[in-house]
């Protein structure tokens, strides 16, 4: 079985792209805000990402970064370590002939195209640039011998359902999210409402296989999905994610494909002190049963955090 990886990056700190995106926006000062900032910002990690997948995961065949008119710098200054390995496709490339669209600064319509990629394997794994593998994989950890995806997953109510958020909403403690709201969540629960689901599978950030051809298949039968994830330049609520997609055609053909343990490590604050993010790391490295690490906004990490995180990231991943 031929197996690539797939991973979305964007330099937001490129003042090209900066001057782009503050083009297409209504308000310009609203790139300045932490919440949208942040999805645009890298501090490097996606060579860390590269490098994991090397390191742990020797049986991928091509790495594809899909990026708008960028090379992260790591490909330049090590190209003999990587260029065999590693290749840049364009946004132009995955939006042949819908280029009207672009730009994109939309990572939910950027996702939709990228089973396009040209020479893409039928078999692949999908990263976010903040997803990284800290322990030795198989393709059985992935793809059954059949070939289809593994989704890491669990049937959940939807989160207005819950029993607890609704007793906090009668009681004022908690508000009701309002429209626009684009939570990771809040999406999840709305790709299951259009498909006619009563409860969702709620998937986490890790690392997720795919099959070119069931992504394919699943946009040409759903052409207003398609269509309303690929025609907004920036995140819009009703997006959906790529990866319920897959989950959804996935457990369709075979639900005994739900594997309950995430397998994941996670990282999502950067308010945490430094000495317990050493005490989560070198945990997260003993534990045999995490194989996946996320650490969401590491561009929000105070200097002396940021530099712990990637030395770490560095000596784990020595090639």
């Amino acid at each position: 079985m031929t197996v690539d990886a797939v991973i979305l990056w964007v330099d937001g700190n490129d003042p090209a792209h900066r001057a782009k995106i503050v083009s297409y926006l209504e308000q310009p000062d609203k790139l300045q805000t932490k919440g949208m900032a942040t999805r645009y910002r890298q501090v490097n990690e996606i060579e860390y990402v590269v490098r994991s997948i090397l390191k742990f995961a020797p049986f991928v065949n091509q790495i594809y970064i899909v990026t708008d008119n960028q090379t992260p710098h790591f490909l330049a200054e090590r190209a003999s370590i990587y260029q065999e390995k590693v290749k840049i496709v364009d946004h132009k490339v995955i939006f042949r002939n819908y280029e009207h669209y672009l730009p994109v600064f939309n990572s939910n319509a950027i996702e939709t195209m990228i089973h396009r990629i040209p020479d893409l394997a039928e078999h692949y794994i999908y990263f976010n640039d903040d997803m990284f593998l800290i322990k030795p994989t198989k393709i059985n950890d992935f793809f059954n011998t059949e070939g289809l995806p593994i989704i890491r997953g669990k049937e959940m109510r939807f989160e207005s359902d819950k029993f607890l958020k609704k007793i906090g909403l009668r009681l004022g403690i908690k508000k009701e999210k309002t429209k626009g709201y684009l939570g990771y969540k809040r999406k999840q629960d709305h790709f299951a409402k259009l498909m006619g689901e009563t409860k969702k599978i709620a998937i986490d950030h890790t690392p997720f296989p795919m099959k070119k051809s069931m992504m394919s298949d699943f946009f040409l039968n759903h052409q207003a999905i398609f269509v309303n994830n690929i025609q907004f330049k920036f995140r819009n609520e009703n997006n959906v994610l790529i990866q319920s997609i897959a989950t959804f055609a996935t457990l369709t053909e075979n639900k005994s494909l739900l594997k309950k343990d995430y397998q994941l490590a996670r990282i999502d604050s950067q308010n945490k002190p430094l000495f317990w993010l050493k005490i989560k790391m070198n945990l997260f490295e003993k534990d045999a049963k995490k194989i996946f690490l996320n650490i969401q906004s590491l561009d929000l990490y105070p200097a002396k955090k940021l530099n712990f995180v990637l030395k770490w990231l560095n000596n784990l991943y020595t090639l």
